[in-house]
């Protein structure tokens, strides 16, 4: 069968589903992916050397300034969006953002996806995805990297169903009014008829499969409301290894186990300021740090003995090793960590990280803050918690009760095998 794989984002929301083409393409599919293009040598390297670009660069997503402001990224607060000036203007630069590069993505999909059996998308650009399936007459999958359906499980107060439906349904509407200029424009093109109702409405009428891509610990009795529609299988990764793993191994076993820091492709504003708080930190702790640089740029930032400063690394790996890890609280991360059965410190900055950082705390296995609220008073407070016998024993424990990758992926390949299968 062939799979035409569409997704956007980040490294990780990226490497989970390359992860799943893999295992189909190991079991003899074809597997056909569309990435950002910054992200197409990195899928390409994995092993599916078919992979195409896709839209904006995701990294330059991330660090553009996309209202004017250095903090936009974590911009939540009323008075932040009072700051952005003229609302028109802002949602102007918003739709702007939202749907740059539509038409080529559409064009993208639309050839990926002839003589496809099934479709496969994420949440951001979903819209696509779901035209260019109702186009080509294929079912489409999804693949969720947090619960992001209507659901009762994250309130803090369970709610009448119908209300809950009805707030979510206003949050997608308005959504949908960002996206509908090039939405509508999308569809004329393929010859389809205009849409009248929002995006999420259609592809979940349409009995869409949505794989839930994280664990049912995180969120006890979402599986049982949600069903088989949208099962949970769990956190996937590629697990790869990395040019710096034995010499990172090496400096561990050489000294006490570190505190990891990294923060995923989320920038870092000031790497020199947030080296010396790390560094300052471990050493009144009496610990070592393991710093991940990822798109920042740490290693011009003087280190001490004590403080060790890599672009990347293999987290199922390391963490294991590792005393505890701080990092933005993405999903693949936040897996990884409790696969290891280290606690968690979570420096969120945007979209679902203060999510996952609430759950590390519901668990019992960590802690979390904003990453702009956090100073060297914050992050000596934080780590003394964190590093506390109680949370480590509860960590190591929890750990048994997290899905292995292996499964995870495994798990997902046979129901995007068994959708593709009954389209037939």
């Amino acid at each position: 069968m062939k799979f035409a794989v569409s997704i956007h984002g980040t490294r990780g929301d990226v490497e989970p589903c390359a992860a799943v083409g893999l295992e189909l393409q190991r079991r003899g599919h074809e597997v056909q992916m569309a990435v950002p293009p910054n992200l197409v040598g990195f899928v390409r390297s994995a092993g599916l050397p078919s992979a195409i670009g896709y839209g904006p660069d995701s990294q330059k997503q991330l660090q553009g300034d996309v209202f004017e402001r250095p903090d936009a990224l974590t911009a939540a607060s009323p008075a932040d969006w009072v700051r952005l000036g003229n609302p028109l203007k802002a949602l102007k630069k918003a739709r702007a953002a939202a749907t740059r590069g539509w038409s080529e993505m559409s064009d993208a999909l639309v050839s990926i996806a002839d003589g496809a059996d099934l479709i496969v998308t994420g949440t951001a650009y979903q819209e696509i995805a779901a035209n260019v399936a109702e186009f080509r007459g294929l079912p489409l999958a999804e693949v969720h990297y947090f619960p992001v359906r209507a659901n009762n499980q994250l309130l803090p107060v369970r709610l009448p169903q119908p209300l809950v439906n009805g707030a979510y349904a206003m949050g997608e509407w308005m959504h949908w009014r960002l996206l509908k200029p090039a939405e509508s424009e999308q569809r004329r093109t393929l010859g389809l008829p205009p849409a009248t109702t929002r995006p999420v409405a259609r592809i979940v009428g349409a009995g869409t499969l949505e794989i839930q891509a994280y664990d049912k610990i995180f969120f006890p009795g979402l599986a049982d409301e949600w069903g088989a529609r949208r099962p949970l299988v769990g956190a996937m990764t590629l697990q790869l290894p990395t040019e710096v793993d034995d010499e990172v191994t090496a400096w561990i076993e050489a000294g006490t186990p570190p505190i990891y820091f990294g923060f995923g492709s989320m920038p870092v504003n000031s790497p020199a300021e947030s080296m010396r708080m790390i560094s300052d930190v471990c050493a009144e702790l009496g610990e070592r740090a393991l710093v991940c640089a990822g798109f920042s740029d740490f290693h011009d930032a003087a280190a001490a003995d004590h403080v060790k400063v890599v672009d990347s690394v293999n987290h199922a790996a390391v963490f294991p090793s590792c005393r505890a890890v701080v990092h933005h609280g993405g999903a693949g991360t936040i897996a990884a960590g409790m696969r290891a059965g280290v606690p968690t410190l979570v420096l969120w900055v945007a979209a679902e990280q203060p999510l996952w950082g609430k759950q590390i705390e519901r668990l019992g296995i960590g802690t979390t803050r904003r990453s702009s609220a956090s100073s060297r008073d914050s992050l000596l407070a934080d780590l003394r918690a964190v590093l506390s016998p109680q949370i480590a024993e509860r960590a190591r424990l929890l750990a048994g009760q997290m899905t292995p990758a292996a499964s995870s992926v495994t798990a997902a390949a046979d129901l995007f095998e068994l959708t593709a299968r009954n389209r037939r």
